[in-house]
């Protein structure tokens, strides 16, 4: 049946979609774009396939070529990354709409390469979270790198400034998770996940181990942009084409984050981490530090990208306090925030790239009267920025809630603070923006409505809708998170 070949299928289409694009291209360039929009929606059909499969029947495990594990590559589906697979798939498909117009403002003439970059970027992604070998997951790492440096560097000048620095800290960041993984195949003969966590219990205390422990988890920090690591990030969100910042805000961090869940927790055991090797104590308190740094650095900015872009090391930090603090409640707070951060933060920076298409404006004070020409377009972004903030019913309420709890049954009360002090530096740096946008105008003044194009305010809509949907029936996806934190957590 080909349902059982789902998990291969969603990264051949992809691969022989990114194959076709130049082909397409020199066929007419206009049909680059619904191509890569017809790709990252087939992608996305099978994701929902795959978590449906996963929740209806449970985990899956895909041979490729046949060839048993650990001799052979493995694809595995469990809850958490059938999850993650929906996220992103989701998250490309719409963007990929929301493209069209954006990038065609913007990178005109370049439709060819963007679409060929953008359907590897997004196969690349979804590979990382697929599979079951630690090799293959640095191999979809580099995949999906090196198509986020050619995207980013594709805005103009000071985009490939951005994107050379972002490479020269991806190429730090990955020469240190190859290292780590060549350390884990040097002790245990093998690079199944699977196979690893049955391993690796009897080396634990070994100095080889930690030494691979820590080059995974600072190259994974620096992918993640955690802070003080995140200093490729800002230039790189601000410069790139305004789509593809939304696409690598809502996506690329979250599968960085989503690999250190799955290192820590299912190759290395929770235990060890946690008590044995204190990385996840060390994580919470580097995490606690960015969700502040983050906010007060958003506050300093004028650019609507940038601050945007600070904004996020903020977010990431929510995250990974959560995966840090490690108990029940805090972990689901933590992932149900990779859902959250994706549906916001891609939903803003897709608003900032419809200001920029229909006025050029990118400064924060110049947004006077925006409410009025744009209406729908800045109803949408005030919902993402309520929910940055937390205000229920918004699904950043419902996350923000579980981390909070979760720091409690920690006993972490600091951590409460902090995520408090965090809420309010975001309303502070927010409420600029509403201030300039509804309040900005002379009432004497008339302003023309002039709203963002159907094919990107659809999208933004629909992100902005998902924010609410997502706090309102916030209970399903918490339930199906916790079903995969109960059986890894002990």
């Amino acid at each position: 049946m080909i349902t059982d070949h789902l998990p291969i299928l969603l990264i051949i289409i992809g691969f022989f979609g990114a194959f076709f694009t130049p082909i397409i291209g020199m066929i007419r360039k206009k049909l680059c774009s619904p191509w890569a929009t017809f790709i990252t929606m087939l992608q996305f059909l099978i994701s929902l396939l795959l978590l449906y499969n996963v929740l209806a029947a449970g985990n899956l495990s895909y041979w490729l070529g046949g060839w048993q594990p650990p001799w052979g590559i493995e694809y595995a589906v469990d809850i958490l990354n059938a999850f993650v697979l929906v996220i992103v798939a989701g998250v490309c498909f719409l963007v990929s709409i929301y493209s069209r117009k954006s990038l065609g403002l913007e990178v005109p003439g370049k439709e060819i390469p963007l679409y060929t970059l953008y359907i590897v970027l997004s196969t690349g992604m979804l590979g990382i979270v697929i599979t079951g070998d630690v090799f293959n997951l640095y191999v979809f790492l580099e995949i999906s790198s090196l198509a986020a440096y050619a995207l980013i560097a594709l805005g103009g000048r000071q985009s490939a400034m951005a994107s050379f620095n972002y490479m020269i800290m991806g190429t730090i960041s990955a020469s240190f998770i190859l290292l780590g993984i060549g350390y884990l195949y040097v002790m245990t003969g093998t690079l199944n996940m699977a196979d690893l966590s049955i391993l690796l219990p009897g080396i634990y205390g070994r100095p080889v181990l930690l030494v691979a422990i820590a080059l995974i988890v600072v190259g994974l920090s620096i992918k993640t942009a955690l802070y003080p690591l995140h200093t490729w990030l800002p230039d790189a969100y601000t410069h790139a084409p305004s789509a593809i910042s939304a696409l690598l805000a809502g996506t690329f961090t979250k599968v960085g984050i989503y690999a250190l869940i799955r290192v820590m927790f299912t190759v290395i055991s929770p235990s060890y981490v946690i008590e044995t090797v204190p990385v996840m104590s060390m994580l919470t308190w580097l995490a606690a530090i960015g969700i502040l740094a983050g906010s007060i650095l958003a506050i300093a900015q004028y650019d609507i990208k940038r601050m945007l872009a600070y904004s996020s090391v903020s977010q990431i930090g929510y995250i990974i306090l959560g995966v840090g603090l490690a108990n029940n409640i805090a972990m689901t707070g933590g992932i149900l925030h990779i859902l959250s951060h994706s549906l916001m933060k891609t939903g803003l920076f897709m608003v900032s790239g419809a200001i920029i298409y229909r006025t050029g404006i990118k400064n924060i004070y110049q947004l006077k009267g925006m409410g009025k020409k744009m209406p729908y377009t800045m109803g949408a972004f005030v919902v993402g920025a309520l929910s940055m903030i937390g205000i229920p019913p918004t699904v950043g309420f419902a996350s923000k809630f579980y981390l909070a709890w979760g720091a409690l049954e920690a006993g972490k009360w600091v951590f409460v603070i902090v995520i408090l002090l965090s809420s309010l530096l975001t309303a502070v740096y927010f409420w600029r923006i509403f201030e300039n946008v509804y309040f900005g105008v002379h009432e004497t003044e008339e302003i023309k409505k002039d709203e963002a194009p159907l094919s990107m305010l659809i999208p933004i809509v629909i992100f902005a809708a998902l924010v609410f949907l997502a706090g309102i029936f916030a209970s399903i996806p918490i339930e199906v998170i916790k079903i995969w934190v109960i059986g890894v957590l002990p």
